[in-house]
This record gives C-alpha cells, sequence and structure tokens, in this order.
C-alpha cells in the first residue's frame, strides 16, 4: 500500500530539529509521496534583523523547494495563503511566478479565504485570491484551495469563473465544510481533500463527505504539523500520521483499503500531473 501526502509543511521550524527523521518515519509508514507548501509572505521570524533590531518576516520558498529538491519522492506547491493576502505586492507575484516555472512546482496554493481568524481584510483576501486565481488560468497550473469560513465568497467567485470559463482545476484542501458546499465544488471540478479532521468525534458532516465523494475525486492530507488525527490528537502532525486519517475513511467507505489506497494515489498523481 502507497499514500500520498497531498499537503503537508514540514518546511515548518518546528520540524528544523528531526525534518530527516520526519521524512524517514513517513517513508517507513508507507507514505511514498508527499507536496510541501511554500509562500513567500509566511512569517517566519528567523530571519535577519532589520536596522530597528527587529526581526524580519521572511518567505519559506527556498527552504521548502531545497527540501523537496533533495527527495525525489517530494514536491512543491507556491502561492499567498488568505492569512498573508496584505503582504501580497509586485515581488510577492514574482516570486510565486518563478517557483512555478520549476518542474517541482505542481500546484498554485495554497490560497483561498480565511473568515475564521481575518489576519488580512476580507477585501484584500478577495482581491489576492482573484489574482492568484487568475494566474492559475493564465498559467495552466492547478490550485490548491484554502477556505475557511467563506464558503459563500468562494463559491460566488468560482462559478463566476466557471461561467467565464475561467476556472482552473485544483483541489479542496483540508476540507470543513458540508457535503451540500463539496457537491458544488465537485461539479465546478475540484477534487476534496481530506485531514485528520475526518477523525474528530465532531465532524459528522465530514463523515457524509468521504463516504460520498466519488473515489476518482477524493484525496487525503495530513496539513501537518496541524490536524493531527484521532488518536494522536493534540500532537505535532507529521506525515506518517495519514496512516489513520486514511483508515478512518476507509472505515467509512468500506470496500477493500488496498483497491481505496490505489485509487488516492492515482488521483493525487492526477491532481497534479505526476506520473503514478
Amino acid at each position: 500500500m502507497r499514500l500520498f501526502d497531498t499537503h503537508c509543511h514540514i518546511a515548518d521550524p518546528r520540524f528544523d530539529n528531526d525534518r530527516e527523521e520526519v521524512i524517514a518515519r513517513f517513508l517507513e509508514a508507507g507514505v511514498a509521496r508527499a507536496l510541501v507548501v511554500a509562500d513567500p509572505r509566511e512569517p517566519i521570524y528567523d530571519g535577519p534583523e532589520d536596522e530597528g533590531g527587529q526581526l524580519v518576516s521572511v518567505g519559506n520558498e527556498q527552504k521548502v523547494f531545497e527540501i523537496a529538491g533533495a527527495h525525489d519522492f517530494l514536491y512543491g506547491a507556491v502561492g499567498v495563503h488568505p492569512h498573508n493576502a496584505s503582504g501580497w505586492d509586485a515581488a510577492a507575484e514574482a516570486t510565486v511566478r518563478a517557483y512555478l516555472a520549476r518542474p517541482k512546482c505542481r500546484l498554485l496554493g495554497e490560497i483561498g479565504l480565511d473568515y475564521h481568524y481575518d489576519l488580512s481584510p476580507r477585501e484584500t483576501q478577495r482581491e489576492v485570491f482573484d489574482i492568484q486565481l487568475d494566474m492559475a488560468w493564465e498559467l495552466g497550473v492547478p490550485v490548491q484551495l484554502h477556505i475557511r469560513e467563506a464558503h459563500g465568497d468562494c463559491l460566488d467567485m468560482l462559478r463566476a469563473r466557471a461561467k467565464a470559463g475561467r476556472m482552473p482545476a485544483g483541489i479542496m484542501h483540508c476540507y470543513t465544510g458540508s457535503w451540500e458546499s463539496a457537491k458544488i465544488y465537485l461539479d465546478l471540478g475540484l477534487y476534496i481533500s481530506l485531514s485528520g479532521a475526518v477523525t474528530f468525534k465532531n465532524a459528522p458532516k465530514l463523515a457524509e463527505v468521504a463516504v460520498n465523494t466519488p473515489a476518482d475525486r477524493l484525496l487525503i492530507e495530513t496539513d501537518c504539523p496541524y490536524m493531527a488525527p484521532v488518536p494522536l490528537r493534540g500532537r505535532r502532525n507529521e506525515p506518517a500520521f495519514i496512516v489513520h486519517t486514511f483508515e478512518k475513511v476507509a472505515r467509512l467507505r468500506g470496500g477493500d483499503p488496498e483497491t481505496l489506497a490505489e485509487q488516492l494515489w492515482r488521483n493525487s498523481s492526477r491532481a497534479m500531473g505526476i506520473e503514478s
């Protein structure tokens, strides 16, 4: 059985002390591929100091692609997260475009809307989301979408794009919405990716999504170091833990787990344009 973690953050500083051990563990667990996510406006506060002695926020794209480049089973994505939308500028756009040209870069993401924390103004989030969707359409690159408590606005934007014939392919990353919304995203041509949240006791709507999403449109991910699945909830998440998410989805759907694992592998590879 081989699994594909379609969204992880192993470039995060929380992995700096044991990253290679984390990679060894997930390979041993059967995770044969993973996608690592980069953001040129990610606030990693370990950069140089400015003239006032304050640490300068720097993006993590170089670190992500150094990690991905060192392992043939790792791939990358790049985009400006909605939390960081206020930092969007010409330099950020140039960086995203430059990294999208790299063979190891398979997706523009994670991009989208997050109305839970509102770390960037909602209007700014929508503007930057729209710009990056345009870029994906222009370049023919699939997107990876982060949508939290903003499905209404997101669906309005995506439906308008579909009507105009400018809807890129892509993935609903760490999907936490309802089955009713999932059906619309599926109609728009997107894959549905489930994280460890599907294992939580208070997530019946995600169980419904896991059961009803067509087999050829379903993905799984860790979103580590966040969202550790049951029975490891509360720990730093890592790609090896995806086996628990897979086992939960397999139990919910029934059928042969080996068949499901191979279907998820093919789906993940196809969504990213990688030979399966």
